[in-house]
């Protein structure tokens, strides 16, 4: 298997286990819809070693850790099963070690798949792979998400209460994980009446010479705070559009794991969704995304998340794309890095926004669409940088610019 790739599963039970040059500590986490564990009974591993539906099974120093699903034994509610991996020995990365997690039946024990992760490094836990639910089917996806702040980092992530080092994890080296950093005080809620203004609402005002403008006269290129009304004279709403966002290492730079995602919310202000590479569809599939990047390698958009303006419930008014560095390396790290709109029916490009300065932080806030009172959503380029690593640490500043 590769990245993002995925398999239906064709038994009910199966064994998913992580080898590698080191012994590794394998776990496992129960998730609901949201992403998160029900409690801290939700988090398998060597000193908690069962829960519904989901099993760690030692090796012994002789085989690999694993753990092993029993789909018709998982709860209802839950939709996911991530299975985690990090070195036994204490501040080890996994630059050199090549981890394979091997996914097998658990009746018979025949291979179904296998993933190496590419291309490792600083990280010193991995969420590897992943059973996860979808529409009545259980499938496996390959994932390879690494953090640099160890399995505490995953943990904290995903919704388990994390004091001193948590579970097997190794006490980490990088600084603390970035998912609890306080970030500014909320804004006040937007209000209802009348609906969202034509200038976003708590934005900074537009430079001189920018400001709103239209798509009339074809492409156009976006400067930080300059807003664009997606309509073109004479022609109906867009419906269906494509944000494609894309970066490349510095020059002479290690590849950068970045993870794009965009946050969905109501007109107070509210947290409705979030999409990302661990939750590739919300809002009934209006917004969907294309799935991770690990590297930022290659030519085009590196990641594009789908929007089906249409289908947008009304709740939800304001969009916010975000790109994250998920490993922890800073914006500085980054070359040209840029969001730009696609009409997902011609594949024209409509509006581009390249962030031409950036910061030693881990999020950017790239840009933002928001409904207006006659249904036309309006594109605000962004660029304003945060401290988090993960989308879920994005919700409140992006709420705050909105």
């Amino acid at each position: 298997m590769t990245p993002g790739s995925n398999i239906p599963l064709p038994t009910a039970r199966v064994t998913v286990d992580v080898a590698a040059p080191v012994r590794l500590d394998v776990s496992g986490l129960l998730l609901t819809g949201d992403g998160k564990v029900r409690s801290d009974d939700d988090f398998i591993f060597y000193n908690q070693p069962s829960g519904p539906g989901v099993t760690y099974r030692s090796g012994g120093g002789a085989a690999p850790d694993a753990i092993v699903v029993d789909t018709a034994a998982v709860p209802p509610g839950i939709e996911k099963i991530v299975v985690t991996a990090s070195p036994d020995a204490q501040g080890q990365t996994f630059q050199g070690i090549e981890p394979t997690a091997t996914i097998r039946s658990a009746d018979d024990n025949s291979v179904l798949a296998t993933f190496t992760p590419p291309q490792l490094g600083a990280e010193t836990a991995l969420v590897v792979v992943e059973i996860y639910l979808r529409n009545g089917q259980w499938k496996a996806r390959a994932v390879g998400q690494g953090y640099a702040n160890g399995l505490a980092g995953i943990a904290t992530d995903f919704g388990v209460t994390v004091e001193e080092p948590a579970a097997p994890a190794a006490p980490v080296a990088p600084p603390q994980p970035t998912v609890q950093t306080p970030v500014t005080p909320p804004a006040p809620p937007l209000s209802t009446t009348p609906p969202p203004p034509q200038a976003p609402p708590a934005a900074a005002a537009p430079a001189p010479g920018t400001g709103k403008i239209n798509l009339d006269k074809g492409r156009v290129s976006l400067q930080k705070n300059q807003t664009v009304s997606l309509v073109k004279g004479g022609r109906p709403l867009l419906s269906q559009v494509k944000m494609g966002l894309g970066w490349e290492p510095a020059y002479g730079g290690k590849d950068i794991d970045l993870d794009a995602s965009v946050i969905a919310f109501g007109p107070q202000r509210n947290h409705i969704d979030s999409c990302y590479f661990g939750k590739l569809s919300i809002l009934n599939g209006a917004i969907k995304h294309s799935g991770d990047n690990l590297t930022g390698e290659g030519g085009g958009d590196d990641e594009v998340i789908a929007v089906d303006l249409g289908r947008i419930p009304p709740e939800a008014t304001g969009l916010v794309f975000t790109v994250n560095s998920f490993s922890g390396q800073k914006f500085t790290e980054v070359a040209k890095a840029y969001c730009r709109l696609l009409d997902a029916a011609t594949g024209e490009e409509l509006v581009r926004f390249d962030l031409t300065n950036a910061e030693a932080q881990t999020g950017v806030m790239m840009a933002k669409l928001i409904r207006q009172f006659s249904g036309e959503w309006e594109m605000t380029a962004m660029g304003d940088f945060v401290k988090a690593r993960t989308v879920r640490n994005m919700v409140k500043p992006a709420a705050q610019a909105l």
